[in-house]
C-alpha cells in the first residue's frame, strides 16, 4: 500500500462516483477538466467511453462508474474528467463530481479489507478515514489490465492517423 513515509501527510484528490467518495494521490493528477466532447472508438470495452482531445493530445477516457458497475442518475453539470498519469501515459477518469483535496496521516490510512464487495482489491491502495467519512483510495496503475492498455494504445494510433473523423458522442 502506497502510504505516508516518515511522518509526511499524503494528499489526495477526492471525488464522487455514485454517491461514494474516492481518492487518487494528487501527485498523479495532471489536470481536472469539465466534461467535453468524447470521441467513440469501435470495439472498446464497455467501461471505456472513448477518447478526448486535450489541446491536441489524444487521451483515453475511462468511465469509473462503468468500471466499478455503479450507475448514477442522469449526468449533471458537476461531472468532471480527472486526467492522471498511469504507466507514463495520460488517461482521463470520468467522475460525477470533484470534492476536495485532503491530507491523510498514517493513522487515517488502512489496507483494503480482504473481501471488498463490489470492487476488486487490485483497484485499491487502501481506505482513508477522515472524520466520519471513508474514502476509497484507488490504485491508478491497476485500473486497466495489460490487455486493455494494449487495446488503448492501438486505438490511439488509429485516432491520431484519422484525427477528427471519428464518431462524436
Amino acid at each position: 500500500m502506497a502510504v505516508k513515509q516518515g511522518g509526511i501527510l499524503l494528499k489526495f484528490a477526492v471525488f464522487k462516483i455514485a454517491g461514494e467518495d474516492f481518492g487518487v494521490e494528487v501527485n498523479r493528477v495532471v489536470e481536472i477538466l469539465k466534461k467535453q466532447r468524447i470521441y467513440s472508438l469501435p470495439e472498446l470495452p464497455a467501461f471505456l467511453s472513448g477518447v478526448i482531445n486535450v489541446r491536441g493530445e489524444i487521451i483515453p477516457l475511462l468511465d469509473l462508474r462503468r468500471r466499478f458497475s455503479t450507475f448514477t442518475q442522469t449526468p449533471t453539470k458537476k461531472e468532471r474528467i480527472i486526467v492522471v498519469r498511469c504507466d507514463g501515459e495520460k488517461i482521463g477518469l470520468l467522475i460525477d463530481e470533484i470534492r476536495e483535496i485532503i491530507s491523510l496521516s498514517h493513522e487515517e490510512l488502512v489496507a483494503p479489507p480482504s473481501l471488498f464487495k463490489g470492487l476488486k482489491r487490485t483497484y485499491l491502495t487502501g481506505l482513508g478515514k477522515k472524520d466520519d467519512r471513508i474514502i476509497i483510495l484507488l490504485n491508478i496503475d491497476n485500473l486497466l489490465t495489460s490487455e486493455e492498455k494494449m487495446v488503448l494504445e492501438e486505438a490511439g494510433g488509429i485516432i491520431k492517423e484519422n484525427a477528427g473523423t471519428q464518431k462524436v458522442t
